[in-house]
């Protein structure tokens, strides 16, 4: 989901990586579900991005 967000807002891994304050490894980890946010970059994430109430509770039925 994030990495879709991403690119639709057409932003880099190290842009995102910058505006969410996380490292662009972070965010690599999470794109290749390699890792799970914490509920603090959950909401940077979603907010930096503008993600969608409905695709942020599907995300979560998955978790």
């Amino acid at each position: 989901m994030f990495k879709e967000y991403r690119l639709l807002r057409k932003l880099t891994q190290e842009k995102l990586a910058e505006l969410t304050e996380l490292d662009t490894r972070t965010i690599q980890r999470i794109e290749n579900n390699e890792r799970e946010p914490s509920m603090e970059s959950f909401r940077k994430l979603i907010k930096i991005l503008n993600i969608k109430d409905k695709d942020v509770l599907e995300y979560l039925k998955k978790v």
